[in-house]
């Protein structure tokens, strides 16, 4: 079994080799370990795919859950795994870099820490506020014997604040303050991801999904490094289920059983070990 430390060694080097690599985001162990078979070279956690997937709302999971959540996946593979840790479960800064500390010794290989703060009447941290969080959370990473990588989140385009040199200040603070990479879910044409990376010194990741249209290479042309699925794929299995009940509640039709994933297939992914 690769060690965490191996695990980290190599997400760090995604980072650093030319062009980009797409992150997907498993829900569950079992979606881990098919993504792991088909030939990703890394995972990430999804908040909202593992809310769904417990039968709850993304944010309405605690941190031991989610922790709990991150040693699954990190020990179903031999992949790197980050964890979106949300706002890292707290508001002090103090308080946001012991969750960096706890995702690491649950194996993590890295993690993210938001500026969205779960309030409603105030969605997004104050500047000075997010770039302590970030800075106390770096320092939490760079307290560990193996290299961290962390990752820093500007939520605001996500919460009605259609700022972008906002966000690019935030980023570019975050990234003063330590974080490995830096990460506005938001950005929706490739014009805004050039102007965002071009902002920056150290690697992107972005929502591949909300770049509607675009393909790695043009993603990885306009400066992302990592891309990722976010709940992307955890909704295309729901869209999946929602369709299929449809067809057998209002058609009676079990049609769709025709185009399905053998049994052989699962069994091959599920039993493959990835070194």
């Amino acid at each position: 079994m690769t060690t965490q430390h191996e695990k980290a060694a190599r997400f760090r080097a995604l980072h650093e080799r030319a062009g980009a690599f797409v992150i997907p985001n498993p829900w569950d162990i079992g979606s881990a370990r098919m993504l792991a078979a088909l030939g990703f070279e890394a995972l990430a956690t999804t908040s909202a795919g593992f809310a769904n997937s417990v039968g709850r709302l993304d944010g309405q999971v605690t941190r031991d859950e989610v922790i709990e959540h991150c040693r699954a996946l990190s020990e179903a593979t031999d992949l790197p795994v980050s964890a979106d840790l949300e706002n890292c479960f707290a508001d002090e800064p103090s308080k946001a870099a012991e969750t960096i500390l706890l995702g690491a010794r649950a194996g993590l290989a890295g993690g993210s820490i938001e500026d969205y703060s779960g309030d409603p009447s105030r969605p997004i941290y104050d500047l000075n506020l997010a770039v302590e969080r970030v800075h106390a959370a770096a320092e939490a990473a760079r307290s560990l014997d193996f290299p961290f990588t962390l990752t820093a989140r500007a939520e605001n385009l996500l919460h009605e604040r259609n700022d972008l040199d906002d966000t690019v200040r935030r980023l570019q603070a975050f990234e003063a303050a330590g974080a490995d990479v830096l990460y506005a879910p938001g950005l929706a044409t490739l014009e805004e991801v050039r102007l965002v990376s071009g902002a920056l010194t150290k690697p992107v990741n972005v929502l591949g999904p909300l770049v509607k249209g675009a393909t790695v290479a043009q993603l990885a042309d306009a400066g992302a490094k990592r891309i990722s699925t976010g709940g992307a794929l955890a909704r295309a299995a729901i869209t999946a289920l929602l369709r299929v009940s449809a067809e057998m509640l209002d058609a009676g039709s079990f049609e769709w059983s025709s185009a399905l994933a053998s049994s052989a297939e699962v069994k091959k992914l599920l039993d493959a070990r990835v070194e």
